[in-house]
Parts: structure tokens; C-alpha cells; sequence
């Protein structure tokens, strides 16, 4: 009896050893991407189509026979909002789950959470959402704009006359590290345009925050004293009240145009926008952009949700950073087969001036040297659908600057 069960103990071992190693093989037939993005919280509103957008864009990939002769398969982490639990979610990814890149983060600050991470453990990460500059890493490609692919260009736009000629500016912002150095930009920007300070308020607010009754009373009055234009940096939910006080208090774009960065098709989809025509925002990318690239696009995503029952399916729309994922997990792809491997220093070098075309209508490049996508850009007015109609953008793509020129000392760094 003792002798039967000895065998029947070894062949059970030999069973799961032989499990082991299938499983094994089969986990080395896979390229383990990570997608690391807030799927609750303040910023879940704004950063969960961009996980549900990579995993379109995998499957797409996959569709197609994959990467390398590999299928893709997604590491999905949800870091809630918050920043310290980012940087344990990266470590994961990359120390426990063997991710190959990860795709993911949306405020500057969960980014700068993860930052040392990927440049400790020599990950890689594409950064898909416009952000302050002022960084440039080797372990980071950012497919968002930097401020001279948004916030200056936009502000020009404010200034000149077919933007209403502005002489005042509120510059009002979720209180973190984005909003306030694009501000401080932007401030020097203004000084330099000739614009006192006198003639710029400064107004920030918590993560999550909703009674703007006050602030929209105070952005009232302070334009009383000249043409006045807001630039919002408010960042996820929040951006549901603000707009909604805006409408409440009766402010209208041709009284105080509102020209915001973070606030897209997606933030949108749940305001009644009737009361907010005219409203700006800049961008790299709308949805309304009429082309056959973007026009598969929408209509993939579409299919996408359906299939995949994502809330509100009939309803989802795509925005700047969904196209910036979009176009960052096929760059990356592209460089893997290039490279021939999944090897981050390999992979870097091979990234280096690959080209995509975008649904923006443009063949975007990454450029050479900077880790920055060469971006189109774009201004556009909130129609009643809760889509915007371009009403001003660059005639070709225009190369990052990371490293703003209206910040001291910023020309002495490489660009």
C-alpha cells in the first residue's frame, strides 16, 4: 500500500511539474503589457476610457497576429486616484507581472509618483495626456502635448481677435503640480506679451472639488475691469460642477470665453451643454475630426463598447488622450518588431522617429531625440451635442519643447 501510494504521490508531482512547465511555455507565448490607470475615484471620469480604449487597441494588435508572432496580454492595475498607490502599482507591473511597457498615469502627479520606478527598474512608459513639460526622461515617452502644443497656443488664441481679444485672464486650476506650472508658464508667457499681474488671477482647488457658487462669482467680477478669458486647468470630476456654475450664473462664451485643457468629449457626457456653446478647449485631437482614419476609429470604439457592454455603450465617445494611447501602444508595437525584441534599451533606440497616422489626419512622428510626439494643434467651440467644431488649428504637426523658453535657465537644457 505505502509502495502504490509513493507511486501514485510521484505521478501526481510529475502531473503538476508537467502542468507547471505548460503553463510555463504558454505564459512565454504572451507579451505582457501593463495598463495602469484610475478606474475609481476623482479621476476615474477621465482615465477609464483610456483603459478601455488600450484594451481595444491590444486586441486590434492581436488581431492582426500580435507582436513578434505574440499575442499581448493585458495587466489591467487600478491605482484609485491615488498617487502614492501608483508607484507600488508600477513596481508590480513591472517586478512582479514581467510587463513589457506600461501605458498609463493621467495627472502630472501620479506620473511623477512612478517616475523614479521606471527610471530605477529601467521600465518604459508612455505618458498618453498634455502636461507642464519641465521633465524629459529615458524611460518615458509622452504621446500628450507639452504647453507650446497647447497651453501657449492657446492663450495666443484668447489674445487675438477672432478669440476675443483678450486683455484679463483667470487662470483657475486643480490644485497639484500641472495646473501650476503651466500657469507659472503662462504667467511669464503674459509678461512677455505685455500683461501685468494685476490683469492675471490665480485660483486653485482640491482634487474632487465642487462648489465653484463662489469662485464663477469672483471670475464675474474680476471681469468687469477688461476682456476677460478663463483658462482652466481643473482637473477630473470636478469639471462637472464648474461647468454647471458657469451655467448657472448665465456666463456665456461671447461674454467669458472658458478655454480648457483637460476637459474633452468624455468629461462632457454627462453636462447639459446647451448653456456652454461657444466654450473652448485645446487640443491635439476631436472626435468630430472628419477623416477616414478618425472616422474607423470612432467607429471601432464604438463597436468596442457594444461588444464589451462598457457603460453607457450607445453614448461613448473618443477624445485627445484615448487617440494618444491609441497612437502610443501602436508606436510601441512598431518598435518592438523593429527592434526584434521586447528589450527596453533596444525598444528605445527603435522608437526614435517612428511614424503613425493618426486619426487627427496627420502622420504623427516621435521625435528623434526628445521622447515627444510632433503634434497638431487645436482649438475647439463646445456644440450643443457635447462635441466641439475646430475653429483654429496648426497647419502641420509642431515638434515638443519640454523644456518651456518663458522658464529661466531652460536654455541651457537639451531639447
Amino acid at each position: 500500500m505505502k509502495r502504490r501510494s509513493l507511486i501514485k504521490a510521484f505521478a501526481l508531482s510529475a502531473t503538476v511539474v508537467s502542468m507547471g512547465f505548460a503553463w510555463s511555455a504558454q505564459a512565454a507565448d504572451t507579451i505582457k503589457v501593463g495598463i495602469m490607470h484610475s478606474l475609481s475615484g476623482t479621476m476615474a471620469i477621465s482615465e477609464t476610457p483610456l483603459k478601455d480604449v488600450a484594451l481595444m487597441t491590444i486586441d486590434e494588435i492581436n488581431a492582426k497576429g500580435g507582436v513578434l508572432g505574440k499575442k499581448l496580454e493585458p495587466v489591467v492595475v487600478d491605482p484609485a486616484s491615488n498617487w502614492p498607490l501608483f508607484a507600488e502599482k508600477a513596481r508590480q507591473l513591472l517586478t512582479q507581472d514581467k510587463a513589457a511597457v506600461v501605458f498609463g498615469c493621467w495627472t502630472s502627479v501620479s506620473r511623477k509618483s512612478v517616475l523614479p520606478v521606471f527610471e530605477e527598474l529601467n521600465g518604459l512608459l508612455f505618458y498618453p495626456v498634455q502636461y507642464e513639460g519641465e521633465e524629459m526622461s529615458p524611460n518615458v515617452f509622452y504621446t500628450g502635448a507639452a504647453p507650446n502644443q497647447q497651453a501657449i497656443p492657446a492663450v495666443e488664441y484668447l489674445m487675438s481677435e477672432d478669440g476675443g481679444s483678450a486683455k484679463r485672464f483667470f487662470l483657475l486650476g486643480t490644485d497639484y503640480v500641472y495646473p501650476r506650472t503651466t500657469n507659472k508658464i503662462l504667467r511669464a508667457f503674459l509678461h512677455s506679451k505685455g500683461v501685468a499681474d494685476k490683469d492675471i488671477e490665480e485660483v486653485y482647488t482640491p482634487f474632487g472639488y465642487s462648489d465653484y457658487q463662489t469662485i464663477v462669482s469672483n471670475i464675474k467680477k474680476f471681469a468687469a475691469g477688461g476682456k476677460t478669458a478663463v483658462v482652466s486647468t481643473i482637473n477630473g470630476d470636478s469639471n462637472v460642477p464648474f461647468y454647471k456654475e458657469l451655467a448657472n450664473q448665465g456666463i456665456k462664451a461671447t461674454d467669458i470665453p472658458v478655454v480648457a485643457f483637460s476637459v474633452g468629449e468624455e468629461e462632457l457626457r454627462g453636462i447639459d451643454t446647451k448653456p456652454l456653446v461657444g466654450q473652448l478647449a485645446a487640443w491635439n485631437y476631436f472626435e468630430s475630426i472628419d477623416n477616414p482614419t478618425n472616422a474607423k476609429f470612432v467607429a471601432d470604439y464604438r463597436a468596442y463598447a457594444k461588444a464589451h457592454n462598457l457603460p453607457n455603450a450607445a453614448t461613448v465617445v473618443t477624445n485627445d488622450p484615448m487617440e494618444a494611447t491609441y497612437v502610443g501602444i501602436h508606436m510601441w508595437a512598431q518598435a518592438v518588431e523593429k527592434a526584434g525584441t521586447t528589450d527596453v534599451d533596444k525598444v528605445r533606440a527603435a522608437m526614435a522617429g517612428q511614424t503613425f497616422n493618426a486619426p487627427d489626419g496627420f502622420t504623427l512622428t516621435m521625435d528623434k531625440t526628445n521622447h515627444h510626439l510632433h503634434k497638431p494643434v487645436m482649438i475647439g467651440e463646445v456644440e450643443e451635442n457635447g462635441q466641439f467644431s475646430v475653429v483654429w488649428q496648426t497647419d502641420k504637426p509642431v515638434r515638443a519643447q519640454p523644456w518651456s523658453p518663458y522658464i529661466a535657465g531652460n536654455d541651457k537644457k537639451p531639447d
